[in-house]
């Protein structure tokens, strides 16, 4: 079965490259929007530390210092073996442990509003990447949901956490199978977080993740729940960049409780 596929008894043929003078960060943050990475840009002194490069160009890694940290970010690809490749292949460019990943998620629970931060707990592993890092499970433990539920308690955003669903196919969201996952529990779909969180307990890295609820599964026929280039309360969202820095300054300080500011006043 291809589920059988993880094999850490023999050695990989091809490596990631991981520089030694890759420049160290504090921890980096992934963004799947332009326009996330597009506001960072206008609103951070930043500076490109080098690139990520694959058959589609090069992938720009911009640093900024905050609150007398380094930071690092870039546009992530969207999809587990994209997303998960990219992190690799950043080990070049960036020397660091701590990756924060947030995007958008479909929601697979109506009582969930557009725009909440939700934080998984665990996902499901509706996709082939993280077989290749873990051993074969339904389900795969977000080691650092706690971490992160306990940020946004101390920054008092409101929030919820709970399963969620790590798809390759997005348009394979069947009735059955949104049946399935909501009865185990799961309250959210995306495509990256089970493959995540296994390449980074393989590799020895900590992973952070939050979402952004979005279009709603959880109604007779699909609902976006936007509308035309809406930003606020969706993955485009300039407020939630913020607090994946928050949360980045929080996991990389942990005993200064004091760095965290009530988000909420600029929400």
């Amino acid at each position: 079965m291809i589920t059988d596929s993880f094999d850490n008894k023999t050695e990989e043929i091809l490596k990631p490259w991981k520089k030694e003078d890759a420049k160290k960060v504090d921890a980096c943050i992934l963004t799947f929007s332009n326009e996330i990475l597009q506001y960072v840009l206008e609103a951070y002194d930043c500076t490109k530390i080098g690139d990520i490069y694959s058959s589609n160009g090069a992938k720009p890694i911009y640093g900024f210092t905050y609150k007398d940290k380094e930071f690092a970010i870039y546009m992530s690809f969207v999809g587990a073996p994209g997303c998960v490749g990219d992190i690799e292949d950043s080990m070049s460019v960036i020397k660091t442990d701590k990756y924060i990943e947030f995007g958008g998620c479909g929601c697979l629970n109506k009582e969930i509003a557009r725009g909440k931060v939700m934080v998984p707990t665990e996902a499901y592993r509706d996709e082939g990447t993280s077989y290749h890092y873990a051993p074969a499970s339904d389900y795969i433990t977000v080691k650092n949901s706690e971490k992160v539920a306990e940020f946004m308690e101390l920054a008092g955003l409101p929030y919820v956490k709970g399963k969620t669903w790590t798809t390759d196919a997005v348009y394979r969201e069947t009735r059955g199978n949104f049946d399935k996952r909501k009865n185990d529990g799961c309250i959210s779909v995306e495509m990256e977080c089970a493959a995540i969180q296994a390449m980074c307990d393989f590799r020895g890295l900590d992973a952070y993740f939050f979402f952004t609820s979005g279009d709603l599964l959880d109604a007779p026929k699909w609902d976006s729940r936007m509308e035309k280039n809406q930003k606020k309360n969706t993955q485009h969202d300039p407020g939630h960049f913020e607090i994946a820095l928050e949360l980045a300054c929080y996991v990389t300080l942990e005993t200064d409780k004091k760095i965290i500011r009530k988000l909420t006043e600029k929400q």
